[in-house]
């Protein structure tokens, strides 16, 4: 059985004879997508219905809010999965229903953090690293974090690039984003360059497994989201979630003055609502220049 065949979402959505075409094609995407989150090697042992728990639906409506979705969708989901884990109890898919009870996070969470200066330093050009590092482990883990701030990429993109997805000759590279939509994304200078020093060592890690995979791990596999937290663990002064590179990436842009609908874009959000959260981050960064910097303030 395949890990989309655990799910029965097609039977589920079948069961859906009374909502709505949109509300069957909301639940229908929503659902997807919590399998597949689930499916990443950073929810091990979840590989179907049975193996969730109410821990692991927390979880996944803490990472939604960590993306970036805004309050209205984040509900929305939590709605499709108390749905779906009713029918999966009625089917006898599970024993417990584990989305009894389940909420969205009430009111507008916090606003994304921005990295400052410091830390992107930290992570972008770190001053040391331990001896035994390895050199090709340093271009690599240089292009990964250039593309995920250079380009505000999801580290799920970061990690599903192939080689054929960079075009160095024009600084762009393309992504298969959520729900499978493919976006192109201008790469900056640094992270052109830091991926063309990448791929020249990256036969130093290649094997027969490695496929057309852009980033390898040590064992010649393809690069995970577990491993990219770990690089980011490694380098950076203070804690600091995989995400808010993209978060930094977006809110820089919008304080250099780019337009909403082009960081919409650039994301690759589907509703620019999500995208507005940004906004809010900026006015704040204004505010607190303001108050500390200007004498009557």
């Amino acid at each position: 059985m395949t890990h989309r065949d655990a799910w029965r979402l097609d039977d589920f959505v079948t069961s859906l004879t009374r909502a709505s075409v949109n509300t069957v094609s909301a639940y229908r995407t929503d659902l997807r997508d919590f399998a597949e989150w689930c499916n990443d090697d950073a929810v091990a042992g979840v590989d179907g219905p049975a193996a969730v728990d109410r821990i692991v639906l927390r979880r996944y409506l803490a990472h939604l809010g960590a993306e970036g979705f805004a309050k209205r969708s984040i509900a929305r989901k939590a709605s499709a999965l108390r749905r779906y884990f009713a029918w999966a109890r009625r089917q006898g898919l599970v024993t417990a229903d584990p989305s009894l009870g389940l909420r969205a996070p009430s009111g507008e969470g916090r606003l994304p953090r921005v990295l400052d200066g410091r830390e992107l330093r930290d992570l972008l050009e770190p001053q040391a690293l331990p001896d035994d590092t390895p050199h090709w482990r340093r271009l690599r883990d240089d292009a990964v974090l250039e593309l995920l701030y250079g380009s505000g990429l999801r580290v799920s993109e970061v990690c599903g690039l192939d080689l054929d997805g960079c075009d160095l000759r024009r600084s762009v590279v393309t992504v298969w984003g959520k729900g499978g939509k493919e976006r192109r994304v201008p790469m900056s200078q640094a992270a052109a360059d830091a991926v063309k020093a990448w791929i020249r060592v990256r036969k130093e890690v290649v094997d027969e497994r490695s496929g057309a995979a852009l980033f390898l791990n040590s064992r010649g596999t393809r690069l995970g989201p577990r491993d990219v937290r770990r690089v980011i663990d490694e380098r950076s002064s203070s804690p600091t979630h995989p995400h808010a590179l993209r978060h930094t990436f977006a809110t820089h842009l919008l304080d250099g003055g780019a337009d909403l609908r082009i960081v919409q874009e650039l994301l690759g959000h589907s509703d620019v609502s999500t995208t507005q959260r940004y906004t809010h981050v900026s006015k704040e960064r204004l505010r607190s220049v303001y108050t500390s910097t200007h004498p009557r303030a």
